[in-house]
C-alpha cells in the first residue's frame, strides 16, 4: 500500500490517529526533503489543533530519533546526563549546568538548538563566541566531550535530521506551542544523544511557550512519560517564567552573564536557584550523590572553588574558542555600538513583566530569527534587567538596551 504525506495530513487534519509506519514514513520524508515545506507546516498545523496519542507521541519521537545516527558512549567512565529547558527568557542555564556537572562527575554531551519563537538558542548564544564550532562532526563532539567532561552543540547532520528541519519550520508557522510537537522534538535528540538520564526544566508563565501552570504541567508530564517509555531514566522540574532569568536577554549578552556567573563576578539570585535545583536533581538521576541534600552541597562546591569555570573553559577552547575566553570574555564577545536606557516616564514599582514581550523585544533588534534562515545579531538585547518588586523611574530604566544605532 502506498503511503502518501497527503493522506497523513488529512488523517491528522480530520482527528484520526496515525499508525507507527505512517509517522516513520513522515519523518523519513522530513530528513529525506521528500515532504515539501508547506507538507510539514500543514502536518504541524494539523497536530496543533488534533494533538497526538501517547502512542503516536512514542512513534514520532522514535522515527526522528532513527532518522540519524543514535549515539552510544560505552568509554565514558561516568553517567551520561543533560537536562533540557522549554525554552524562556534570559535563560542561559545550560552554559552553567554542563560544566557543573562535569566538575561532579558526570558527562553531559549537550545537543541544543536554536532560537524558537521568542525564546533564545544555546546555540546562538554559543555562536558568540568567535572559533566556537557549534556544529562539530562526531569525532569532535567525542573528544571536546572527552577534553572537558561537557559539549554544547547543535544538531549535526547525522543526528535526528527529521527533527532539525522540523524544528526550523515550526519557529516560522505558529506551530511551536503543541506539546506532541514539542515532545517528540526535545526528546529524539536527547534519545540520540546516547544518554542514560535526563532532567527536564518546563516553564510556565508570560515568558514560557506554556503559559498557563497546567499546560506546563500536561508538558512535563507528557515529556516525562514518553521519554521513560522509550527507556531514558527522566525527571522533570516546572520553574518559573514571570519574568527573565538573568538579568540579560540576547545571545552575547547571555554568554557574558554565564561567565560571570562562572566565575562569581555576579549571580543573578532567581537565576542561581535555578540552576542549582537542576544540578541537584543531575547528581542525583546520575548516582553522584546519596541524596538531594548531599547533591545541592556537591554541586554548589563545583561552582564556588572555581572547577565549573574550568570545565567551561574547557569546553570552549576543545571546540576551537579562545584559550582565556572565560578570563577575557568581554574582550571576545561582540558588543553593540549604541548603548541606552529603557526608562518608564513616572516612578513606581515592577508588579508584573510581559516576558514574552521582551523576548521579542530582542528579535526585534536583531537578535532572533523572524525566518530560518535569517541571520542574527549576537551583540543585541538588554542587560540590567529589573525583576519583579524593582523600583524604576525616569533616573531608574527597566534596562539598558544595546543596539546598532539610535534608529
Amino acid at each position: 500500500m502506498t503511503i502518501l504525506p497527503q493522506e497523513i495530513i488529512r488523517k491528522k487534519r480530520d482527528g484520526e490517529t496515525l499508525s507507527a509506519d505512517e509517522i516513520a514514513f513522515f519523518a523519513q520524508g522530513l530528513s529525506s526533503g521528500a515532504v515539501s515545506e508547506g507538507q510539514v507546516a500543514a502536518f504541524a498545523m494539523a497536530v496543533y489543533f488534533k494533538g497526538m496519542s501517547m502512542d503516536e507521541r512514542v512513534a514520532l519521537t522514535r522515527a526522528m530519533r532513527d532518522s540519524g545516527d543514535v549515539l552510544a558512549w560505552p568509554d565514558a567512565g561516568a553517567p551520561v546526563l543533560d537536562k533540557h529547558s522549554t525554552g524562556g527568557v534570559g535563560d542561559n542555564v545550560s552554559l552553567m549546568l554542563a560544566p557543573i556537572i562535569a566538575a561532579c562527575g558526570g558527562v553531559v554531551p549537550m545537543i541544543s538548538g536554536r532560537g524558537l519563537g521568542h525564546t533564545g538558542g544555546t546555540l546562538d548564544k554559543m555562536d558568540s563566541i568567535p572559533g566556537y564550532a557549534t556544529q562539530p562532526n562526531e569525532a569532535q563532539f567525542r573528544a571536546a566531550v572527552q577534553a572537558a567532561g561537557c559539549a554544547i552543540i547543535g544538531q549535526t547532520g547525522d543526528l535526528a535530521p527529521a527533527d532539525k528541519r522540523f524544528y526550523a519550520i515550526r519557529d516560522v508557522t505558529a506551530t511551536v506551542e503543541s506539546i506532541p510537537l514539542i515532545t517528540a522534538s526535545i526528546l529524539s535528540k536527547k534519545l540520540a544523544a546516547g544518554l542514560q538520564g535526563l532532567v527536564l526544566d518546563v516553564k510556565t508563565g508570560s515568558g514560557a511557550f506554556m503559559a498557563a501552570a497546567d499546560d506546563a504541567h500536561a508538558l512535563a508530564r507528557s515529556l516525562v512519560d514518553v521519554a521513560n517509555g522509550a527507556g531514558l531514566k527522566t525527571t522533570a522540574l516546572l520553574t518559573d517564567m514571570n519574568e527573565p532569568l538573568a538579568s540579560a536577554a540576547g545571545n552575547a549578552l547571555e554568554v557574558q552573564n554565564a561567565v560571570d556567573f562562572l566565575t562569581g563576578a555576579h549571580r543573578d539570585p532567581r537565576l542561581e536557584k535555578v540552576v542549582l535545583a537542576l544540578a541537584s536533581e543531575m547528581v542525583v538521576l546520575g548516582g553522584l550523590a546519596g541524596d538531594a541534600d548531599q547533591a545541592a552541597e556537591v554541586a554548589r562546591a563545583a561552582l564556588t572553588d572555581g572547577r565549573a569555570a574550568d570545565h567551561f573553559q574547557a569546553m570552549v577552547t576543545a571546540l576551537g574558542g579562545p584559550a582565556d575566553f572565560v578570563e577575557k570574555a568581554a574582550a571576545y564577545l561582540p558588543r553593540a555600538p549604541v548603548i541606552r536606557p529603557v526608562t518608564p516616564d513616572r516612578t513606581g514599582t515592577i508588579t508584573a513583566i510581559d516576558t514574552r514581550a521582551v523576548g521579542l523585544a530582542v528579535v526585534a533588534l536583531g537578535g532572533g530569527r523572524l525566518r530560518p534562515q535569517d541571520k542574527i545579531d549576537h551583540a543585541v538585547g538588554f542587560t540590567d534587567l529589573v525583576g519583579i518588586g524593582a523600583e524604576v523611574g525616569p533616573d531608574q530604566p527597566f534596562a539598558m538596551e544595546m543596539v546598532l544605532d539610535q534608529g
